[in-house]
């Protein structure tokens, strides 16, 4: 009976590794599941660990968070490459703003971010299984991005709080998923990601005001950035 098992089970195996040779298709909705398992799984594992060692909600549980995802890669192969750690090592408080791509965003932002970073994130994951728990127990603030008036109330928040205190601004790029990963051609193979954190964007005498053209500082020094890493000069010096 055991061999039937492990023969049955070592043909599915087989089978599957056919598949995803054959099929881009079929490999590309097979590493997305199993990622999306690894996050289920892994934030099923991690939350108990939170509630012992922190006992609750908490931005400390961010270091336990981190050294769950953090071995994520070495499943898919994804590798990184990261500059400018030392952006980060300032006295009191800071913003940090990085690209968004993909759902593979989890992996390269614990990857960098310190510890005691407090990161916003869209309030529909807070229903997202055990993966919603482990996201509240980090201490994500949720804010409700198809209300208007909640999202702008937590920026205004932030605009006035940066403007009050001379909260200077970090930003962090990660180059392009798209040599490795692009949901519209079904790729998701193994890659490199080049991240690199930015020197600190002073805030130093600006207002509330001054939030919008801060903001599209932020955006063109950024988009250059992604260019240069994701190895298109041509690109970034158009945009400058």
């Amino acid at each position: 009976m055991e061999l039937g098992w492990l023969l049955w089970g070592a043909g599915v195996l087989l089978l599957l590794h056919v598949l995803m040779e054959l099929s881009p298709a079929v490999n590309f909705a097979l590493r997305i599941g199993f990622y999306c398992l690894l996050c289920v799984v892994g934030s099923a594992l991690a939350a108990p660990v939170c509630l012992l060692v922190n006992g609750g909600r908490t931005v400390k549980n961010m270091r336990i968070i981190k050294t769950v995802v953090k071995t994520f890669k070495y499943f898919f192969g994804v590798r990184f490459e990261v500059k400018g750690l030392e952006n980060f090592e300032m006295e009191g408080p800071a913003i940090i703003v990085s690209n968004h791509q993909s759902i593979l965003d989890m992996m390269g932002l614990m990857e960098v971010l310190p510890d005691d970073c407090v990161q916003v994130g869209k309030k529909e994951l807070m229903y997202a299984g055990t993966v919603g728990l482990i996201i509240y127990l980090g201490g994500v603030i949720f804010i409700n991005r198809k209300s208007t008036t909640s999202a702008k109330m937590v920026m205004a928040e932030v605009a006035k709080t940066m403007a009050a205190d001379n909260v200077p601004v970090i930003p962090v790029v990660y180059s392009s998923f798209t040599t490795f990963y692009n949901p519209k051609k079904n790729l998701f193979t193994s890659g490199k990601i080049k991240v690199e954190v930015l020197p600190a964007i002073e805030t130093k005498g600006l207002t509330s005001g001054d939030v919008s053209d801060l903001t599209d500082r932020c955006f063109r020094t950024m988009r250059e950035t992604l260019f240069r890493l994701s190895g298109c000069p041509s690109e970034a010096k158009d945009s400058s």
